[in-house]
Protein backbone atom coordinates (compact mmCIF):
# COMPACT_ATOMS: atom_id res chain seq x y z
CA UNK A 1 0.00 0.00 0.00
CA UNK A 2 1.25 3.47 -0.85
CA UNK A 3 2.14 6.00 1.88
CA UNK A 4 -0.42 8.42 0.43
CA UNK A 5 -3.12 5.86 1.10
CA UNK A 6 -2.02 5.51 4.71
CA UNK A 7 -2.30 9.27 5.18
CA UNK A 8 -5.81 9.41 3.72
CA UNK A 9 -8.02 10.11 6.74
CA UNK A 10 -11.10 8.88 4.88
CA UNK A 11 -9.83 5.31 5.10
CA UNK A 12 -11.10 3.38 8.10
CA UNK A 13 -8.88 0.91 10.04
CA UNK A 14 -10.81 -1.97 8.43
CA UNK A 15 -10.14 -0.64 4.93
CA UNK A 16 -6.47 -0.08 5.76
CA UNK A 17 -6.14 -3.68 6.93
CA UNK A 18 -7.80 -4.88 3.73
CA UNK A 19 -5.43 -2.81 1.59
CA UNK A 20 -2.42 -4.08 3.54
CA UNK A 21 -3.54 -7.67 3.02
CA UNK A 22 -4.02 -7.03 -0.69
CA UNK A 23 -0.53 -5.55 -0.98
CA UNK A 24 1.04 -8.58 0.70
CA UNK A 25 -0.88 -11.03 -1.49
CA UNK A 26 0.09 -9.08 -4.61
CA UNK A 27 3.79 -8.88 -3.70
CA UNK A 28 4.36 -12.28 -2.06
CA UNK A 29 3.25 -15.57 -3.66
CA UNK A 30 1.47 -17.94 -1.30
CA UNK A 31 3.49 -20.61 0.47
CA UNK A 32 2.25 -23.89 1.94
CA UNK A 33 1.35 -22.16 5.21
CA UNK A 34 -1.00 -19.83 3.30
CA UNK A 35 -2.94 -22.68 1.68
CA UNK A 36 -6.53 -23.26 2.76
CA UNK A 37 -9.28 -25.42 1.28
CA UNK A 38 -13.08 -25.65 1.20
CA UNK A 39 -15.19 -28.59 0.04
CA UNK A 40 -16.64 -27.96 -3.40
CA UNK A 41 -20.15 -28.87 -2.23
CA UNK A 42 -20.01 -26.28 0.57
CA UNK A 43 -18.98 -23.69 -2.01
CA UNK A 44 -22.08 -24.48 -4.06
CA UNK A 45 -24.44 -24.64 -1.05
CA UNK A 46 -23.37 -22.58 1.94
CA UNK A 47 -24.26 -22.17 5.61
CA UNK A 48 -26.71 -19.54 6.91
CA UNK A 49 -25.43 -15.96 7.05
CA UNK A 50 -27.75 -15.00 9.90
CA UNK A 51 -29.14 -17.00 12.81
CA UNK A 52 -32.21 -18.95 11.60
CA UNK A 53 -33.34 -19.24 15.23
CA UNK A 54 -35.41 -22.22 16.37
CA UNK A 55 -36.80 -23.74 13.16
CA UNK A 56 -37.18 -27.48 12.38
CA UNK A 57 -34.87 -27.42 9.35
CA UNK A 58 -32.78 -24.90 7.39
CA UNK A 59 -32.55 -25.37 3.60
CA UNK A 60 -30.35 -23.91 0.84
CA UNK A 61 -30.85 -24.80 -2.84
CA UNK A 62 -28.54 -24.33 -5.80
CA UNK A 63 -29.85 -25.76 -9.05
CA UNK A 64 -30.55 -29.44 -8.48
CA UNK A 65 -28.51 -29.60 -5.26
CA UNK A 66 -30.18 -29.08 -1.89
CA UNK A 67 -28.42 -28.71 1.46
CA UNK A 68 -30.54 -29.10 4.56
CA UNK A 69 -29.29 -28.68 8.12
CA UNK A 70 -30.93 -29.74 11.35
CA UNK A 71 -29.65 -28.21 14.57
CA UNK A 72 -28.58 -30.32 17.52
CA UNK A 73 -29.60 -30.52 21.17
CA UNK A 74 -27.65 -31.00 24.39
CA UNK A 75 -28.32 -31.74 28.04
CA UNK A 76 -29.17 -28.81 30.25
CA UNK A 77 -26.22 -28.53 32.73
CA UNK A 78 -28.69 -27.44 35.43
CA UNK A 79 -31.17 -30.20 34.67
CA UNK A 80 -29.70 -33.26 32.83
CA UNK A 81 -33.19 -34.59 32.17
CA UNK A 82 -33.92 -31.56 29.97
CA UNK A 83 -32.62 -31.06 26.42
CA UNK A 84 -31.59 -27.61 25.14
CA UNK A 85 -31.76 -26.45 21.52
CA UNK A 86 -28.17 -25.59 20.46
CA UNK A 87 -28.93 -23.63 17.30
CA UNK A 88 -27.61 -23.50 13.73
CA UNK A 89 -24.05 -22.60 12.71
CA UNK A 90 -24.14 -19.21 11.00
CA UNK A 91 -21.96 -16.26 10.05
CA UNK A 92 -18.23 -16.08 9.43
CA UNK A 93 -16.84 -18.18 12.26
CA UNK A 94 -18.20 -21.63 11.26
CA UNK A 95 -16.97 -20.95 7.72
CA UNK A 96 -13.48 -20.22 9.04
CA UNK A 97 -13.66 -23.35 11.19
CA UNK A 98 -14.58 -25.40 8.10
CA UNK A 99 -11.68 -23.92 6.13
CA UNK A 100 -9.33 -24.91 8.96
CA UNK A 101 -10.82 -28.39 9.36
CA UNK A 102 -10.64 -29.23 5.65
CA UNK A 103 -7.11 -27.86 5.31
CA UNK A 104 -5.93 -29.76 8.37
CA UNK A 105 -7.58 -33.00 7.22
CA UNK A 106 -5.83 -32.71 3.86
CA UNK A 107 -2.51 -31.90 5.49
CA UNK A 108 -2.60 -34.70 8.07
CA UNK A 109 -4.61 -37.26 6.03
CA UNK A 110 -6.41 -38.06 9.25
CA UNK A 111 -9.99 -37.93 10.47
CA UNK A 112 -8.80 -37.07 13.97
CA UNK A 113 -7.68 -33.46 14.22
CA UNK A 114 -5.84 -32.01 17.20
CA UNK A 115 -7.17 -28.55 17.97
CA UNK A 116 -4.36 -27.51 20.28
CA UNK A 117 -4.02 -27.18 24.04
CA UNK A 118 -5.52 -23.70 24.24
CA UNK A 119 -8.28 -21.75 22.60
CA UNK A 120 -5.78 -19.01 21.81
CA UNK A 121 -3.66 -21.29 19.61
CA UNK A 122 -6.61 -22.43 17.55
CA UNK A 123 -8.01 -18.92 17.24
CA UNK A 124 -4.67 -17.72 15.92
CA UNK A 125 -4.92 -20.34 13.17
CA UNK A 126 -8.22 -18.77 12.14
CA UNK A 127 -6.99 -15.19 12.45
CA UNK A 128 -9.26 -14.47 15.42
CA UNK A 129 -8.31 -12.48 18.51
CA UNK A 130 -8.37 -14.37 21.80
CA UNK A 131 -7.68 -11.14 23.69
CA UNK A 132 -10.99 -9.69 22.52
CA UNK A 133 -13.11 -10.05 25.62
CA UNK A 134 -11.24 -13.06 27.01
CA UNK A 135 -13.20 -12.64 30.24
CA UNK A 136 -16.19 -14.19 28.49
CA UNK A 137 -17.91 -11.06 27.17
CA UNK A 138 -20.90 -11.78 24.98
CA UNK A 139 -19.25 -10.59 21.76
CA UNK A 140 -15.75 -11.92 22.44
CA UNK A 141 -14.11 -13.98 19.70
CA UNK A 142 -13.46 -16.72 22.26
CA UNK A 143 -17.10 -16.98 23.23
CA UNK A 144 -18.37 -16.78 19.65
CA UNK A 145 -15.91 -19.43 18.47
CA UNK A 146 -16.87 -21.88 21.19
CA UNK A 147 -20.59 -21.29 20.55
CA UNK A 148 -20.28 -21.77 16.79
CA UNK A 149 -18.11 -24.87 17.20
CA UNK A 150 -20.83 -26.38 19.36
CA UNK A 151 -23.48 -25.53 16.77
CA UNK A 152 -21.38 -26.84 13.85
CA UNK A 153 -20.27 -30.08 15.47
CA UNK A 154 -23.78 -31.00 16.67
CA UNK A 155 -25.62 -30.19 13.44
CA UNK A 156 -26.88 -32.86 11.03
CA UNK A 157 -26.23 -32.19 7.32
CA UNK A 158 -28.02 -33.67 4.32
CA UNK A 159 -27.15 -33.18 0.63
CA UNK A 160 -29.72 -34.24 -1.95
CA UNK A 161 -29.75 -34.05 -5.74
CA UNK A 162 -30.49 -35.85 -8.96
CA UNK A 163 -27.95 -38.16 -10.60
CA UNK A 164 -27.66 -39.98 -13.90
CA UNK A 165 -25.98 -43.34 -14.25
CA UNK A 166 -26.17 -45.98 -16.98
CA UNK A 167 -28.93 -44.01 -18.67
CA UNK A 168 -31.05 -43.94 -15.53
CA UNK A 169 -32.15 -40.86 -13.57
CA UNK A 170 -32.47 -41.00 -9.82
CA UNK A 171 -32.26 -39.04 -6.60
CA UNK A 172 -29.24 -39.35 -4.34
CA UNK A 173 -28.89 -38.29 -0.73
CA UNK A 174 -26.00 -38.23 1.69
CA UNK A 175 -26.70 -37.70 5.39
CA UNK A 176 -23.70 -36.87 7.53
CA UNK A 177 -22.25 -35.14 10.54
CA UNK A 178 -19.04 -33.12 10.44
CA UNK A 179 -17.72 -34.35 13.76
CA UNK A 180 -18.37 -37.95 14.79
CA UNK A 181 -16.76 -37.36 18.18
CA UNK A 182 -15.30 -34.36 20.04
CA UNK A 183 -13.33 -33.68 23.19
CA UNK A 184 -13.02 -30.01 24.12
CA UNK A 185 -11.18 -28.93 27.25
CA UNK A 186 -11.03 -25.21 26.64
CA UNK A 187 -12.24 -22.39 28.84
CA UNK A 188 -13.83 -19.47 26.99
CA UNK A 189 -13.21 -17.25 30.04
CA UNK A 190 -9.48 -18.02 30.02
CA UNK A 191 -8.55 -18.96 26.43
CA UNK A 192 -4.85 -18.56 27.13
CA UNK A 193 -4.94 -21.28 29.79
CA UNK A 194 -3.48 -24.56 28.58
CA UNK A 195 -5.44 -27.75 29.12
CA UNK A 196 -4.15 -30.90 30.78
CA UNK A 197 -5.21 -32.90 27.72
CA UNK A 198 -5.44 -31.68 24.16
CA UNK A 199 -8.77 -30.93 22.54
CA UNK A 200 -9.63 -32.88 19.40
CA UNK A 201 -12.39 -33.77 16.96
CA UNK A 202 -12.89 -36.89 14.88
CA UNK A 203 -14.51 -36.18 11.52
CA UNK A 204 -17.39 -38.26 10.26
CA UNK A 205 -16.27 -40.76 7.61
CA UNK A 206 -18.65 -39.53 4.90
CA UNK A 207 -17.66 -35.92 5.52
CA UNK A 208 -13.97 -36.78 5.46
CA UNK A 209 -14.25 -38.71 2.20
CA UNK A 210 -16.10 -35.80 0.61
CA UNK A 211 -13.70 -33.03 1.65
CA UNK A 212 -10.47 -34.75 0.60
CA UNK A 213 -11.79 -35.63 -2.86
CA UNK A 214 -11.34 -32.35 -4.72
CA UNK A 215 -11.33 -29.30 -2.43
CA UNK A 216 -11.31 -25.71 -3.66
CA UNK A 217 -7.92 -24.06 -2.90
CA UNK A 218 -7.84 -20.49 -1.56
CA UNK A 219 -5.39 -18.13 0.14
CA UNK A 220 -5.65 -18.07 3.94
CA UNK A 221 -4.44 -14.45 3.95
CA UNK A 222 -7.50 -13.47 1.94
CA UNK A 223 -9.78 -15.36 4.32
CA UNK A 224 -8.37 -13.48 7.27
CA UNK A 225 -8.93 -10.18 5.46
CA UNK A 226 -12.53 -11.10 4.60
CA UNK A 227 -13.39 -12.80 7.88
CA UNK A 228 -15.92 -10.19 9.01
CA UNK A 229 -18.29 -10.93 6.11
CA UNK A 230 -19.82 -14.40 5.55
CA UNK A 231 -21.05 -13.24 2.13
CA UNK A 232 -17.52 -12.20 1.15
CA UNK A 233 -16.11 -15.54 2.32
CA UNK A 234 -18.71 -17.48 0.31
CA UNK A 235 -18.31 -15.35 -2.79
CA UNK A 236 -14.50 -15.49 -2.61
CA UNK A 237 -14.44 -19.30 -2.46
CA UNK A 238 -16.98 -19.50 -5.30
CA UNK A 239 -14.98 -17.06 -7.46
CA UNK A 240 -11.81 -19.08 -6.81
CA UNK A 241 -13.58 -22.19 -8.10
CA UNK A 242 -15.07 -20.41 -11.12
CA UNK A 243 -11.77 -18.69 -11.99
CA UNK A 244 -10.03 -22.06 -12.03
CA UNK A 245 -12.50 -23.44 -14.59
CA UNK A 246 -12.48 -20.27 -16.70
CA UNK A 247 -8.69 -20.30 -16.87
CA UNK A 248 -8.42 -24.05 -17.47
CA UNK A 249 -11.04 -24.13 -20.24
CA UNK A 250 -10.09 -20.78 -21.78
CA UNK A 251 -13.73 -19.63 -21.68
CA UNK A 252 -15.55 -16.99 -19.66
CA UNK A 253 -18.03 -18.20 -17.05
CA UNK A 254 -21.17 -16.21 -16.29
CA UNK A 255 -23.65 -16.56 -13.44
CA UNK A 256 -26.74 -14.39 -13.11
CA UNK A 257 -27.53 -12.44 -9.96
CA UNK A 258 -30.75 -14.41 -9.74
CA UNK A 259 -28.84 -17.69 -9.49
CA UNK A 260 -26.36 -16.16 -7.04
CA UNK A 261 -29.31 -15.01 -4.94
CA UNK A 262 -30.59 -18.59 -4.77
CA UNK A 263 -27.10 -19.82 -3.91
CA UNK A 264 -25.98 -17.20 -1.38
CA UNK A 265 -28.78 -14.76 -0.70
CA UNK A 266 -31.43 -16.70 1.16
CA UNK A 267 -31.55 -14.02 3.87
CA UNK A 268 -32.30 -11.30 1.30
CA UNK A 269 -35.91 -11.42 0.08
CA UNK A 270 -35.32 -8.82 -2.63
CA UNK A 271 -32.88 -9.51 -5.50
CA UNK A 272 -31.94 -5.83 -5.90
CA UNK A 273 -31.30 -5.60 -2.17
CA UNK A 274 -29.07 -8.67 -2.31
CA UNK A 275 -27.07 -7.23 -5.21
CA UNK A 276 -26.66 -3.79 -3.63
CA UNK A 277 -26.10 -4.67 0.04
CA UNK A 278 -24.40 -8.07 -0.23
CA UNK A 279 -22.72 -8.75 -3.58
CA UNK A 280 -21.45 -5.28 -4.46
CA UNK A 281 -19.58 -4.53 -1.17
CA UNK A 282 -18.30 -8.12 -0.93
CA UNK A 283 -17.00 -8.03 -4.49
CA UNK A 284 -15.19 -4.74 -3.84
CA UNK A 285 -13.32 -6.35 -0.92
CA UNK A 286 -12.55 -9.54 -2.83
CA UNK A 287 -10.97 -7.62 -5.72
CA UNK A 288 -8.45 -6.14 -3.27
CA UNK A 289 -7.25 -9.53 -1.97
CA UNK A 290 -7.65 -11.45 -5.24
CA UNK A 291 -5.50 -9.51 -7.72
CA UNK A 292 -5.55 -12.34 -10.29
CA UNK A 293 -9.34 -12.25 -10.59
CA UNK A 294 -10.45 -10.70 -13.87
CA UNK A 295 -14.13 -9.86 -14.30
CA UNK A 296 -16.02 -8.97 -17.46
CA UNK A 297 -18.66 -6.30 -18.01
CA UNK A 298 -21.62 -8.48 -18.93
CA UNK A 299 -24.78 -7.15 -17.30
CA UNK A 300 -27.13 -9.07 -15.04
CA UNK A 301 -24.57 -11.12 -13.16
CA UNK A 302 -20.87 -11.85 -12.68
CA UNK A 303 -18.63 -12.80 -15.59
CA UNK A 304 -15.28 -14.42 -14.80
CA UNK A 305 -12.78 -14.04 -17.64
CA UNK A 306 -10.32 -16.76 -18.71
CA UNK A 307 -7.43 -14.37 -17.95
CA UNK A 308 -8.19 -15.02 -14.28
CA UNK A 309 -5.81 -17.23 -12.34
CA UNK A 310 -6.63 -19.57 -9.45
CA UNK A 311 -6.61 -17.93 -6.02
CA UNK A 312 -3.81 -20.29 -5.04
CA UNK A 313 -1.18 -20.95 -7.68
CA UNK A 314 -0.45 -24.70 -7.98
CA UNK A 315 3.21 -24.07 -8.78
CA UNK A 316 3.74 -22.21 -5.50
CA UNK A 317 1.72 -24.42 -3.15
CA UNK A 318 1.44 -28.20 -3.24
CA UNK A 319 -0.17 -30.37 -0.58
CA UNK A 320 0.31 -34.03 -1.35
CA UNK A 321 -2.87 -35.91 -2.02
CA UNK A 322 -5.06 -33.06 -3.27
CA UNK A 323 -6.59 -32.90 -6.70
CA UNK A 324 -7.86 -30.13 -8.92
CA UNK A 325 -11.53 -29.25 -8.46
CA UNK A 326 -13.54 -30.77 -11.28
CA UNK A 327 -16.84 -29.74 -12.83
CA UNK A 328 -19.55 -32.28 -11.99
CA UNK A 329 -21.44 -33.57 -15.05
CA UNK A 330 -24.69 -31.68 -15.57
CA UNK A 331 -27.51 -33.12 -13.51
CA UNK A 332 -25.33 -34.98 -11.00
CA UNK A 333 -24.78 -34.37 -7.33
CA UNK A 334 -21.05 -34.73 -6.95
CA UNK A 335 -20.98 -35.26 -3.20
CA UNK A 336 -23.29 -38.25 -3.46
CA UNK A 337 -22.51 -39.58 -6.90
CA UNK A 338 -18.80 -38.86 -6.78
CA UNK A 339 -18.36 -38.55 -10.53
CA UNK A 340 -16.75 -35.35 -11.68
CA UNK A 341 -15.09 -34.67 -8.33
CA UNK A 342 -11.59 -35.50 -9.37
CA UNK A 343 -9.57 -37.47 -11.86
CA UNK A 344 -10.89 -39.58 -14.69
CA UNK A 345 -14.36 -39.28 -16.19
CA UNK A 346 -14.27 -43.04 -16.90
CA UNK A 347 -17.46 -44.45 -15.33
CA UNK A 348 -17.52 -47.60 -13.25
CA UNK A 349 -19.58 -50.56 -14.40
CA UNK A 350 -22.64 -51.34 -12.34
CA UNK A 351 -21.21 -54.78 -11.55
CA UNK A 352 -18.05 -53.18 -10.13
CA UNK A 353 -20.09 -50.85 -7.94
CA UNK A 354 -22.18 -53.75 -6.65
CA UNK A 355 -19.07 -55.85 -5.99
CA UNK A 356 -17.44 -53.00 -4.07
CA UNK A 357 -20.56 -52.53 -1.93
CA UNK A 358 -20.73 -56.27 -1.27
CA UNK A 359 -17.10 -56.35 -0.11
CA UNK A 360 -17.17 -53.03 1.78
CA UNK A 361 -20.82 -52.38 2.73
CA UNK A 362 -20.06 -49.35 4.90
CA UNK A 363 -17.91 -47.51 2.36
CA UNK A 364 -18.72 -45.34 -0.65
CA UNK A 365 -17.51 -46.73 -4.01
CA UNK A 366 -17.50 -43.25 -5.54
CA UNK A 367 -15.23 -41.87 -2.81
CA UNK A 368 -12.87 -44.75 -3.60
CA UNK A 369 -13.11 -43.96 -7.32
CA UNK A 370 -12.10 -40.37 -6.56
CA UNK A 371 -9.10 -41.58 -4.56
CA UNK A 372 -8.16 -43.98 -7.37
CA UNK A 373 -8.32 -41.27 -10.01
CA UNK A 374 -6.30 -38.95 -7.79
CA UNK A 375 -3.70 -41.68 -7.29
CA UNK A 376 -3.46 -42.25 -11.05
CA UNK A 377 -2.97 -38.52 -11.61
CA UNK A 378 -0.39 -38.28 -8.84
CA UNK A 379 1.57 -41.18 -10.35
CA UNK A 380 1.35 -39.62 -13.81
CA UNK A 381 -0.54 -42.64 -15.14
CA UNK A 382 -3.35 -42.72 -17.68
CA UNK A 383 -6.50 -44.71 -16.87
CA UNK A 384 -5.75 -48.38 -17.66
CA UNK A 385 -7.68 -50.28 -20.31
CA UNK A 386 -9.13 -52.60 -17.68
CA UNK A 387 -10.20 -49.68 -15.50
CA UNK A 388 -12.67 -51.56 -13.31
CA UNK A 389 -10.25 -54.38 -12.45
CA UNK A 390 -7.56 -51.84 -11.57
CA UNK A 391 -10.08 -49.93 -9.47
CA UNK A 392 -11.03 -53.03 -7.47
CA UNK A 393 -7.36 -53.83 -6.90
CA UNK A 394 -6.80 -50.30 -5.66
CA UNK A 395 -9.90 -50.52 -3.45
CA UNK A 396 -8.44 -53.48 -1.55
CA UNK A 397 -5.44 -51.38 -0.46
CA UNK A 398 -7.44 -48.16 -0.06
CA UNK A 399 -9.98 -49.71 2.30
CA UNK A 400 -7.17 -51.28 4.33
CA UNK A 401 -5.55 -47.86 4.76
CA UNK A 402 -2.43 -48.83 2.79
CA UNK A 403 -2.73 -45.89 0.33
Amino acid sequence: MKDDDKNDKSLTPAILKLLDAGSVIYDKPATSKDAAYMASELVQCTLPHKDPKNIPEWVRRNGNITLSIKAGYKNDPKDPSRRIFIGYPYGSIPRLILFWIITEAIRTKSRRLELGHSLRGFMAELGLNSSNGSSGAKRSDARRLRNQMERLFNAFFSFEGSITQDGRIGTARLNMVIARATMLWWSEKSPEQGALWGSWIELGEDFYNAIIAAPVPVDMRALQALKQSPVALDLYAWLAREAFFAHKNGKSRFTSFEKLHNQFGGEYADLADFRKKAVKPALAKIKVVYPNLKLGKKQGGIEILPESLPALQPQSVTIEGTAEPQTPPKGELSLVAGQGQGGSERPLKTTSIELFRKRYPRLDPYACKIAFDMWLAGEGKTPPDNYDAAFLGFAKKWTAGKL
